[in-house]
This record gives C-alpha cells, sequence and structure tokens, in this order.
C-alpha cells in the first residue's frame, strides 16, 4: 500500500476505534460526527482490505488484524506527535500529547491517584499509557522509544539512560492484625516457621528476601506463589500465612493488618525515575518528570493519600 494512497488522519481515527470499538463514542474522541467517523471506518476497510470490527450481539468486536494493528497505530501517532511538536515549548493546558509509562501494580497504587490529580488540574487533554515490563525489558523499551517514562529500581543501564531516585521504601513481614505474631517480636526461627506467599513476577522477594536467607543457609517455605503485590494484602487478612512487602504497600493498604521488621538485615532501598537522555531537555517530558516529584512530595505530606486507610 503506497502511503501517497492514504489520509494519514484515517490513523487517528483507527486509534479511536480500537480503543473504543463503538463508532458514536470514537467520534466523540476525535471531535468527529458520527457519520464521519462511519465513514472513515469504511475508508480503513477499504485501505486495509479487512473488516477491523465486526458487529456483534455484544456489541463490535475487533478482528484478528484489528488486534494486531493496535500497538502500532499508537506508537505511530506518539511518534507524529512529537515530530510535530515544537521542540521548544510545551503547554500542559492544552496538549494533546500521550505519554507511555512503566510501573508496576505497586507503584501504580502508590502514585497514580496523586498523578492523575496533578494532570486532570494542568493537562487535561494529556493521555497517560501505563504498561508494566519486566525489568530486563524496561530499559530495551526506553532506547527503542517504546516507553517515555519508567518507575523501577536497580535496571542496569547503559550510558544512553538517565536515572534519579524518586521514592525510599524498605521491605516489611506483614500479617493479619489478628495473627500470633502482631502482637510478638518476629525472630529468625518465627519466621522460617511461616507459610509465605510469594509475588512470584517481582525481583524484591528474592533479592532483599531470599538471597538474604541463602547467604545465612535458610530457606522460608513459600505455600503460595501469586503474580500481583496488590492480592496480597487482601489474602494476608484472611488467612494465618505472612508475606514480605514493601513498606509503601503497607501503609497504603488499609486496615486489618500488621508489620513486623524483618529479623535480618535488609537495606533501604529507592524506586527511581528512568528516561532516555535524548529526552534530557524535551519540555514535555521534563514537566511529566516534575509531576512525579511533586507526586513524591505530597505522598510524604499525605496531601496525595486517598483510597483505604
Amino acid at each position: 500500500m503506497s502511503l501517497r494512497r492514504v489520509d494519514l488522519n484515517l490513523l487517528v481515527a483507527l486509534d479511536a476505534l480500537l480503543a473504543e470499538r463503538h463508532v458514536t463514542r470514537a467520534a466523540l474522541q476525535v471531535g468527529l460526527s458520527q457519520p464521519a467517523m462511519s465513514n472513515a471506518l469504511r475508508r480503513l476497510r477499504h485501505a486495509m482490505n479487512d473488516e477491523l470490527l465486526i458487529r456483534t450481539p455484544y456489541g463490535m468486536e475487533p478482528t484478528p488484524r484489528a488486534l494486531e494493528l493496535i500497538e502500532p497505530v499508537r506508537q505511530l501517532l506518539r511518534q507524529a506527535e512529537r515530530v510535530l511538536a515544537s521542540p521548544n515549548s510545551f503547554d500542559p493546558g492544552t496538549s494533546t500529547l500521550r505519554f507511555r509509562v512503566r510501573m508496576s501494580d505497586v507503584l501504580g497504587y502508590l502514585l497514580m491517584p496523586g498523578l492523575l490529580g496533578l494532570m486532570q488540574r494542568e493537562a487535561p487533554g494529556v493521555t497517560l499509557d501505563v504498561v508494566h515490563l519486566p525489568p530486563v525489558d524496561t530499559v530495551s523499551a526506553l532506547e527503542s522509544n517504546d516507553i517515555d517514562l519508567a518507575v523501577s529500581m536497580n535496571l542496569e543501564l547503559p550510558s544512553s539512560v538517565r536515572s534519579s531516585p524518586l521514592l525510599d521504601d524498605r521491605m516489611v513481614c506483614v500479617m493479619s492484625a489478628h495473627h500470633p505474631l502482631a502482637r510478638e517480636r518476629l525472630t529468625l526461627p518465627k519466621f522460617l516457621k511461616q507459610d509465605h506467599i510469594k509475588v512470584s513476577i517481582s525481583p524484591l522477594d528474592g533479592r532483599y528476601v531470599d538471597s538474604a536467607l541463602a547467604r545465612m543457609g535458610k530457606a522460608r517455605r513459600v505455600a503460595v506463589s501469586v503474580p500481583h503485590w496488590l492480592l496480597v494484602p487482601h489474602l494476608l487478612r484472611s488467612s494465618t500465612m505472612v508475606s514480605v512487602l514493601s513498606e509503601r504497600l503497607f501503609e497504603r493498604a488499609g486496615t486489618g493488618l500488621a508489620r513486623r521488621d524483618l529479623p535480618f538485615s535488609s537495606d533501604i532501598f529507592s524506586w527511581s525515575l528512568y528516561w532516555h537522555r535524548r529526552n534530557d531537555v524535551a519540555p514535555a517530558q521534563r514537566w511529566l518528570r516534575a509531576k512525579f516529584d511533586e507526586t513524591v512530595a505530597g505522598l510524604r505530606t499525605g496531601d496525595f493519600v486517598h483510597g483505604p486507610s
């Protein structure tokens, strides 16, 4: 297909259609009339030689080809926005830029309420896509410009990637408030005697718990492995198990839980902000990094504490 024969504005319509899977809502998203969006869908179907969206009893469903197009189209539009934007100016109040940020569920839980509050007040037209990539893939995504920023820890960085400490944290042992250990000093034998819940996809447990125990010739019993941190507080409230969690997460996780210091040395660590050096002085990126700093300042003062308490 020759690009000269394609109206590239159709990619904006396609992105909205793939996100909303509804012609009227997609039209509202991009400021078109419903007939104009229907016409855009017809032209896209002709250009792609694919139905893209098929009407079903449950609404419009994307075809396999449409599913393949979601991320490539989104990346194309992000790149086009950056090509067309002025390199020396950024007005958050009028910008419609789309940022893509890597965060885990824990970091999203801690940071997103405050960050969204700032964005809604200062940059209502800006869009934020949050993705959770494994640490090993995060640096590659920064280098390929697939993401704008990452919040993570202890990444192995090439010279092309910058970092800045964002938020200090430490690991603590957490259990139900009704657990016998909630009223006792936690010793190493008591810690090892417990059944543990572990987050299988995170390196935190391994780095700050299992490796420390292995150096002492010890190991804990992992009774349950789960894929997400935010499952753990809920499971602890209704079980006699324990888990090792971020203290920041414990402080936001709500009532019904207790914490104890780990019965072995465990260092304080820092969640950091990472970005590619190509964006060191880019106004839009500098603004977004500043919003993360403001969000963390709000966490320290309690200004952005939302959710359970």
